[in-house]
């Protein structure tokens, strides 16, 4: 990318025009009537890059777009109203108040995993808050990629919101670009690049990564139905989900009944996908070698079938593997399970403990006590209890990592907020002037204790 594109960004902003609640949602109505009109020739396109069916591609990628527009929407001139706080006593006759000021031009850097919904969801928190945007889809999915940008470009000024495509060399050159904000979603890798690129002009970021997340199956779950969520959770997108159930410690009273439950649930439903040719591929071959190479690390107990022709790899559940294997080392990102056995709340724990704060986190239990004590003991962006993914669904709860899972949080108010800055502005009285702050005599700060201890 040029520094003419972000120059004229640059210079559209600061002309105002994006600040403009009306403008804002007009725009969002813009872009709500674009998703529609290219409804089709987005089904049509993630098929082709990662061979989802229309019903998955609409539920997982322009459903929740939908629904958070809308969301949006309906909420957007109640959050831009300056926000009145209370005055200090220290500060009589003044008043305080919050701005929501947008940042200016922002990046959003796009994953592959859900190419149309990964860019356009940060795209509606940057409307919303008032920025110009500068989007760079995943080369991974080209097909998808070209139809979002022949959307933004039929539909937007280049001046207001721009799409650049390209390989990895246009990320690391927007990257050099003294933006105003930047928006990532993609591994922890990569986002740790993208982190020490932004600190080099102290740009502010939101990081939404990934790692290991786990679910918890204690012995109190309602198991068939755990298996249903759990499976569901795991390999919807072919496991390529950054919130997708990593690993599985079950409790081992109920391991075997509960492994019963899970292995019918992928032979009755995702297996007959798999043969039928309607279940998603793997992105990438480099992608798929490396999924192919998990599967050595354990025993496979159902799956484990594989076409390299296709980059396919059917939904797989290993035991007996090994805390050190390769495939435990990082996010498998793919429809292999892992599953362990453990004794009791406190080695559960334990587990998790040991590896970096995940991005989710997942309990299935009826006993409330245990509940509580995965969801206050245990640390980790977001979850779910007796489900899984759903939590990021809604546009009513933040949805964010924590350490190496990410930083910041967007969806709904969340959205608004991560695209703007929070700017305090205190207006003082000139009617009257107190002397007290100019005064150092003992009686003065003899006053001032008694007011503000």
């Amino acid at each position: 990318m040029n520094d003419k594109l972000l120059l004229n960004q640059l210079e559209y902003f600061h002309k105002g025009e994006t600040r403009d609640v009306s403008f804002r949602l007009k725009q969002l109505n813009i872009l709500k009537q674009a998703i529609r009109r290219y409804e089709e020739d987005f089904l049509h396109t993630l098929n082709k890059d990662l061979n989802k069916s229309k019903e998955e591609a609409f539920l997982t990628e322009l459903g929740p777009l939908y629904q958070e527009i809308t969301y949006v929407q309906r909420h957007l001139r109640k959050w831009a109203k300056p926000k009145r706080v209370k005055t200090a006593i220290s500060h009589v006759g003044s008043k305080g108040y919050v701005y929501h000021e947008p940042h200016g031009v922002a990046l959003i850097i796009a994953p592959w995993n859900y190419p149309l919904q990964l860019a356009f969801a940060p795209l509606i928190g940057a409307i919303a808050g008032g920025n110009c945007s500068v989007i760079k889809p995943s080369e991974l999915t080209p097909y998808t990629s070209r139809l979002i940008s022949q959307l933004v470009k039929a539909h937007f000024s280049e001046k207001y919101i721009a799409v650049v495509e390209g390989d990895a060399s246009v990320s690391q050159s927007l990257l050099s670009k003294r933006f105003n904000y930047i928006f990532f979603t993609g591994s922890v890798g990569v986002g740790k690049k993208v982190m020490e690129a932004a600190s080099r002009n102290l740009i502010p970021v939101t990081l939404e990564l990934g790692g290991k997340s786990p679910v918890i199956i204690d012995k109190s779950a309602k198991l068939k139905l755990a298996a249903k969520r759990i499976a569901w959770g795991k390999f919807i997108n072919a496991g390529q989900t950054c919130v997708a159930p990593d690993y599985a410690l079950v409790h081992k009273e109920i391991q075997e009944e509960f492994l019963s439950h899970l292995k019918n649930e992928i032979e009755n439903v995702y297996i007959t996908k798999y043969e039928e040719g309607t279940y998603p591929r793997i992105v990438s071959e480099r992608h798929f070698k490396r999924l192919l190479s998990f599967l050595d690390d354990g025993d496979i107990v159902a799956g484990g079938f594989s076409e390299e022709e296709c980059l396919t790899i059917s939904p797989t559940l290993l035991t007996d593997v090994k805390w050190d294997a390769p495939i435990m080392q990082e996010e498998i990102f793919g429809p292999i399970l892992p599953i362990f056995s453990y004794e009791d709340d406190s080695e559960a724990m334990a587990i998790v403990r040991d590896k970096p704060e995940p991005l989710a986190l997942y309990i299935f239990a009826e006993d409330q006590g245990v509940q509580h004590k995965f969801i206050h003991q245990l640390s980790y962006g977001g979850g779910c209890v007796n489900d899984t993914i759903m939590h990021l669904a809604t546009p009513h709860l933040p949805f964010g990592g924590k350490g190496e899972s990410g930083m910041g949080a967007y969806h709904g108010y969340e959205s608004f907020s991560a695209f703007t800055n929070k700017k305090s502005v205190l207006k003082q009285s000139s009617r009257f002037d107190l002397p007290i702050r100019y005064k150092q005599d003992k009686r003065t700060m003899k006053l001032l204790r008694k007011l503000l201890r």
